[in-house]
Order: structure tokens, then C-alpha cells, then sequence
């Protein structure tokens, strides 16, 4: 009789952790996640940084890319993490693609570079 419960739980669990990093849809359109991702990675708990374009006034103008320094742009934030050897620079993110990735990123049309 406990087998089946502790099996139940588990699949229970399971799901319950992939639906939380799945992006969440209201409507035709996905929430977009990536600030509230960011927030949490860097232990910020202002949830008006939930919103991306909120990034642009967090902490100190960085003047431009560098390791470490969030990028922001109209609809996305993430944080530099390095760069390649040909110049690109890496950006770790939530809600790229649906999912958390750290890769090569343009950072055109990005609106801001902090230091939080």
C-alpha cells in the first residue's frame, strides 16, 4: 500500500519542477520569465524586477559590456558571464528559447548595462 503512495509522490514532484521551468502562458502569449529568473539568481527579491525593462535602473550605469554586468534589453534581461575568443560576449538567461541557457548572445538593441 506504501509503494504505490511513494511512487504517486514522486511522479507528483517530477512534474511539479518541470512545470515550474516551463515558460507559463496566459492566454496566446508566454509569461515572459527571464527577469524573475535573474532575480532569483542574484538574490534581488524586488519583484518589480520581474519585468525585464526594470533591469535598466537597477544598480549603477556600467557604461557599456563586461563580465558580471546585466544587459538589458526592451524584453530581455541576463548577465555577462564571459566572453569568446572572437568577441562575442556569453550571456546567461531565463526564458531563452523557453529554457535557462548560457551561450553567445548579440547584445544589439540592448538598452542598458548595469552593475547590480
Amino acid at each position: 500500500m506504501l509503494k504505490p503512495f511513494l511512487v504517486a509522490s514522486a511522479v507528483l514532484i517530477v512534474f511539479s519542477y518541470q512545470a515550474e521551468a516551463r515558460p507559463r502562458h496566459h492566454g496566446h502569449r508566454a509569461h515572459a520569465w527571464c527577469g524573475s529568473y535573474l532575480s532569483k539568481f542574484l538574490g534581488k527579491s524586488d519583484r518589480r524586477l520581474a519585468l525585464a525593462r526594470s533591469w535598466a535602473s537597477e544598480g549603477m550605469n556600467a557604461g557599456g559590456p563586461g563580465i558580471g554586468v546585466v544587459v538589458v534589453w526592451r524584453h530581455h534581461v541576463g548577465i555577462i558571464t564571459g566572453q569568446t575568443p572572437d568577441g562575442q560576449w556569453i550571456v546567461h538567461s531565463g526564458n531563452d528559447g523557453g529554457a535557462v541557457r548560457t551561450r553567445p548572445r548579440s547584445l544589439a538593441g540592448a538598452i542598458a548595462f548595469r552593475r547590480v
